[in-house]
């Protein structure tokens, strides 16, 4: 390869991969700034959601359209708890560690809904601890509609066999109940904040909150482009510039 086409190559390559870059850096930007939008969006439609009166649960004939946008709708439903079949799932909340109460209704529709009563700490796990809040015969339940949460959490799975639970996964705490899958339905409800009996479980505790740091990282990526820009051009300008003759005295 000859000096010239050498030179050529250490002006062309560098410059190449900047732009490359630049193009890669600015597309995560705009990447970004479209998923801010949709979180935007998002938070808009949860928030006019929580507003909307009470609707009665989704019965048989609607479970294949439950899906995201209908998450935190507030429903209520009618029927007779499920004692013997509650689950108790990991959690952690403002009252500290301990668990959320997860108990099966038999709806007066005929169908099978997880009802997350609220949260139980250590000591009121066993359920004579708070036998007050066994309620026997008919019941109405308001509350937030909740997706079902498979397999686990990040790091912890959830474990059958042991009855340990980290997540709100409804058809695997349904068929660990002996629950018909065709009765029980795909999503779970998270009760209100009406006292139970006792004092226990507290419900009420949904937390409504979206991480929205879309902005952050859009300008993060701009200002990596911007920087490769910045270096390019320092670079294409010094070997674009002539040097400077010696000089002699």
């Amino acid at each position: 390869m000859t000096p010239g086409l050498r030179q050529r190559y250490r002006r062309v390559l560098p410059i190449g991969l900047a732009v490359v870059l630049i193009l890669v850096f600015c597309s995560l930007g705009n990447w970004q700034l479209q998923r801010r939008a949709w979180k935007l969006d998002l938070i808009r439609h949860v928030e006019q959601q929580l507003q909307q009166p009470p609707a009665p649960a989704p019965g048989p004939a609607a479970w294949a359209s439950v899906a995201g946008p209908q998450a935190y709708l507030p429903l209520t439903v009618s029927g007779t708890f499920l004692h013997d079949r509650e689950t108790l799932v990991q959690a952690m909340t403002r009252y500290g560690s301990g668990y959320w109460l997860l108990t099966p209704l038999r709806t007066d529709r005929g169908f099978v809904v997880l009802i997350n009563r609220g949260f139980v700490d250590p000591a009121h796990r066993d359920p004579a601890a708070r036998r007050e809040a066994q309620q026997a015969g008919a019941v109405e339940i308001t509350g937030l509609l909740r997706l079902t949460e498979p397999g686990g959490r990040l790091l912890q799975d959830n474990d059958v066999a042991e009855d340990r639970w980290y997540s709100r996964d409804v058809a695997a705490i349904g068929a660990a109940r002996g629950l018909k899958p065709a009765e029980l339905a795909p999503y779970f409800l998270d009760a209100d904040d009406d006292p139970n009996p006792g004092g226990w479980p507290v419900g009420g505790l949904t937390v409504v909150q979206f991480r929205n740091a879309h902005l952050g990282y859009a300008l993060t990526w701009y200002a990596l482009a911007l920087m490769i820009a910045v270096g390019a051009w320092r670079v294409l300008r010094e070997q674009s510039d002539p040097p400077i003759a010696g000089r002699e005295d």
